[in-house]
């Protein structure tokens, strides 16, 4: 895993290359704003077109997070892992881009950032599959910093952490996001029995509840968990999968939507606290919630 022993900087990778990376690829990269993880175009577009935040990982807890869904296409390992899972090792495949899901009514229940597409020697389609791919959302203000760096770009280039400081999102990213497709476009590929991929960094995997686990036969979903590995004599991250997680969907989508609760006391506690506020005087000579409860 790619790592630091101390964080100066919120910034991972600039253009797809770390900013300790200042050789004259890089250099050029990040003059030309250019994307090296098979954009769509030739120059990062993330945020902005115009004036893209080019900033692919960023550094947390000594880690390189991935937060820009481009950055995990590095190779096209995604879309072979993703396909061998699906249609096995001899298929014929391709993947196509950004497909429209709609519902019995018609409406849109989003795109699929990939659709894999098996086809026989005709050309015809014989099977297909959907691969998601989550990078993770920051809280925070990202821009200023990149900003900063891009006007003196430096391996040394340092930025007080503080208020707004950015980090990743872990919980927004799960629940605003990864969930909801899970549920929605995951549950109408489900009723089609067609396999599911998802392709996320393992440190946000490790923020979601223990998912029960099958074999890769009896998989709905397949999990491809992937890591940045710095390569330290050329100064560059590599995507690396370090493990696949195989589940069936309903058991796995009902233990991440199902919230683990707290102590009901502490929340009587909070309820009691709050009527007392609202009362303005003491607590009525009666028995409690909490002495209801517990007797």
């Amino acid at each position: 895993m790619a790592k630091k022993t101390v964080n100066k900087s919120p910034l991972g990778e600039v253009f797809g290359f770390p900013i300790e990376n200042d050789n004259s690829k890089a250099q050029r990269y990040r003059k030309q704003k250019l994307c090296p993880y098979n954009n769509k175009v030739p120059n990062c577009t993330k945020d902005k077109a115009n004036n893209p935040l080019g900033v692919c990982s960023v550094w947390h807890n000594g880690t390189s997070v991935i937060t820009c869904p481009t950055r995990f296409r590095e190779d096209w390992l995604i879309i072979e892992q993703a396909a061998e899972f699906a249609f096995g090792k001899k298929a014929n495949w391709t993947s196509l881009s950004e497909i429209k899901l709609v519902d019995k009514n018609g409406q849109s229940a989003g795109n699929i950032d990939f659709v894999l597409v098996q086809y026989n020697d005709k050309g015809q389609l014989i099977d297909f599959a959907s691969l998601e791919v989550q990078g993770v959302y920051i809280s925070g203000n990202l821009r200023n910093p990149f900003e900063a760096y891009m006007k003196k770009p430096s391996k040394d280039f340092e930025w007080p952490s503080g208020y707004n400081y950015p980090k990743p999102d872990y919980l927004s990213s799960s629940r605003k996001r990864l969930i909801p497709q899970m549920l929605y476009k995951g549950g109408i590929f489900q009723s089609w029995k067609k396999k599911q991929t998802v392709a996320l960094q393992k440190s946000f995997f490790e923020t979601l509840p223990s998912l029960p686990t099958t074999t890769k036969p009896k998989a709905d979903i397949a999990w491809f968990l992937y890591d940045l590995v710095f390569d330290k004599q050329l100064k560059q991250n590599n995507l690396v999968l370090t493990e696949t997680i195989y589940t069936e969907f309903e058991p796995a989508l009902l233990r991440v939507t199902t919230p683990e609760p707290g102590d009901i006391f502490d929340f009587i506690n909070i309820l009691q606290t709050r009527l007392d506020e609202h009362l303005d005087k003491n607590p009525p000579d009666a028995p409690s919630l909490t002495d209801i409860i517990s007797s």
